[in-house]
C-alpha cells in the first residue's frame, strides 16, 4: 500500500545512511509504491547499453555504451533539509484552511 510521503519532487534532502551518507541533493523523482526517491547526483549506477543499428542511431541520436544514472534510495535513508536553517529535520503536517501543509519540526516553519 502506498502512503502519502512527506518528501516530494524538488525538495532538498540529506542522506543519513549508506554509501552517500552526509551528501545533499534535490529529489528528481519519487516512487510512493516502493517508498523510494531518486536524488540528483547520488547513488550513481553504471548501465551498459546495447548499441542500436546505425539507422536508429541516426534518427534518435542514441548510441550504445556505458551510461551513469541515479539509483533509488529508500525514503527512510534521507531527511528533508530545513529551508531556513539548512539542517536536516523531520517533517510534520498541519491543517490550514482545509489544506494539509508540511512544516519543519526543528524550526516550526512552513515548507513550500
Amino acid at each position: 500500500m502506498a502512503h502519502r510521503l512527506k518528501i516530494r519532487k524538488g525538495d532538498t534532502v540529506k542522506v543519513i545512511t549508506g554509501k552517500d551518507k552526509g551528501k545533499t541533493g534535490t529529489v528528481k523523482a519519487v516512487e510512493p509504491k516502493k517508498n523510494r526517491v531518486f536524488v540528483e547526483g547520488l547513488n550513481m549506477t553504471t548501465r551498459h547499453r546495447r548499441p542500436r543499428t546505425i539507422r536508429d542511431a541516426q534518427r534518435a541520436g542514441e548510441v550504445g555504451g556505458v551510461t551513469h544514472q541515479e539509483g533509488p534510495i529508500h525514503i527512510s535513508n534521507v531527511m528533508l533539509v530545513d529551508p531556513s536553517s539548512g539542517e536536516p529535520t523531520r517533517v510534520g503536517m498541519k491543517r490550514e484552511d482545509g489544506k494539509r501543509v508540511r512544516i519543519a519540526k526543528k524550526s516550526g516553519k512552513e515548507i513550500e
